[in-house]
């Protein structure tokens, strides 16, 4: 039997460059930021005077980044077309006293951050990153990007039960990883190992936010490599598509809009911070547009009237083991096209017109798409969708790939369903 047609691998290849390279949001506006430089996009200073000149821009801050695109016909008042996304996913995080330890084993205290799948981070290779700040007021990026820690899972022979009556984690007994050996346990071992890594002198990292992620690289899987296994998937699949997106619809001669990606940090835990969704960030970078390019506060509301954000997360595939937890006529399969997500009670911010939004672009990209709801019977998850149209009063069209072990730390999804997506963005942002 001959393999069955696939579509262009170069973009699903490159996005799990963008996966291995970003273990950390940081990490990961880092990159976006760099693929955006070399497309002729320039960072723009918070705390500068923004002058309304045509061309790319963006503005990094934490582990968020707001990029867009000024033709050179644009007015004050011209519409947004957004692409947003996440670059946060759930893991485990240093505590502010990292160095712990028992009965002769070195630790590493961690916090649980947003909902992980707990059990997925027992007996993983994991690896260490982050951001240190510095004596001097400056932050310097960490990735140590080896095994060295690990959090043990408990021998059967311990817990005779746990096939029968399922494992049980304690959050804070039971997932604290372990990264050497040695009874003496010092304040202070873990910064000085990193202070290490990097260079730098001893005391010189005064302050740090660090997670865990697995060293498996990402890979194709099954027999004729359909599949995409590999982390944090959820969500920068969505933001590496963005990045594309955003790039390739800058180059076109035309654009009836003003493209713009929004990748936000803290979607796992709420989005309320001054990198979340629920933040100023991005209606502070839309208006300093509108207002740098000498436009008003009618310009700024006729801009915003007209604006459409597509918030673009990764949604559930049908699951072949548990096929009865999906709503029985809703099935998204992987490779079948990226997913319009629907719940009528705004736990995604989509609604008739913004359908019709959604297949117009998928219409133009000769892309197929399916439809999304949950189980009446199952609780359903939201997204920065209805925050970002509560907030700014802009229409919102919720919308992603479809997956599998979404919040594991690795998770599954098909090899054609990013291209397929970004092809999607790409139509969407040129309007």
């Amino acid at each position: 039997m001959s393999a069955p047609h696939r579509l262009d691998r170069g973009h699903t290849d490159d996005l799990m460059s963008f996966l291995a390279a970003s273990p950390t949001p940081y990490h990961a506006v880092a990159n976006a930021a760099e693929r955006l430089e070399k497309a002729g996009f320039r960072q723009v200073s918070e705390t500068d005077a923004w002058e309304g000149s045509s061309g790319g821009k963006y503005v990094l801050r934490g582990g968020a980044i707001i990029a867009w695109y000024v033709p050179e016909d644009a007015a004050p008042h011209t519409p947004y077309r957004i692409v947003g996304a996440h670059t946060d996913s759930p893991n485990l995080r240093v505590k502010p006293l990292p160095d712990s330890g028992a009965h002769g084993w070195r630790q590493v205290a961690v916090e649980i951050y947003g909902g992980p799948l707990m059990n997925s981070w027992l007996d993983r290779d994991l690896g260490l990153a982050g951001r240190l700040a510095l004596r001097d007021g400056s932050t310097r990026l960490v990735n140590v990007d080896r095994p060295l820690l690990r959090v043990p899972q408990l021998a059967i022979h311990l817990d005779r039960a746990v096939s029968s009556d399922g494992l049980k984690l304690d959050k804070q007994r039971h997932l604290q990883p372990i990264w050497g050996l040695g009874d003496d346990v010092r304040d202070g071992d873990l910064i000085a190992f990193l202070e290490e890594e990097l260079g730098l002198a001893a005391g010189e990292v005064t302050g740090w936010d660090l997670m865990t992620h697995s060293v498996e690289a990402p890979a194709y899987l099954g027999r004729d490599k359909e599949l995409v296994a590999g982390p944090r998937m959820d969500n920068l699949l969505s933001v590496h598509a963005g990045v594309a997106a955003l790039t390739a619809a800058s180059s076109g001669s035309e654009l009836s809009y003003i493209p713009v990606l929004a990748a936000f940090d803290h979607e796992e835990n709420g989005s309320q911070s001054d990198t979340g969704a629920d933040g100023p960030l991005l209606g502070g970078v839309l208006e300093r547009s509108v207002f740098a390019r000498g436009g008003s506060y009618e310009d700024r509301a006729r801009a915003f009237a007209g604006t459409v954000c597509l918030s673009s997360d990764t949604g559930h595939a049908v699951h072949p083991n548990y096929a009865e937890r999906h709503d029985p006529t809703h099935h998204p399969r992987v490779n079948g096209g990226p997913i319009l997500k629907v719940n009528v009670n705004n736990r995604y911010a989509t609604d008739g017109s913004g359908r019709a939004v959604w297949a117009a672009a998928c219409e133009k990209a000769g892309v197929p798409f399916q439809s999304f709801v949950s189980n009446n019977s199952m609780p359903c998850g939201t997204t920065i969708g209805p925050i970002t149209a509560a907030r700014h009063g802009i229409k919102t069209v919720d919308i992603g790939v479809a997956i599998l072990s979404m919040h594991s730390v690795r998770e599954l999804c098909g090899a054609d369903d990013p291209y397929l997506l970004a092809n999607a963005l790409v139509a969407f942002l040129e309007g």
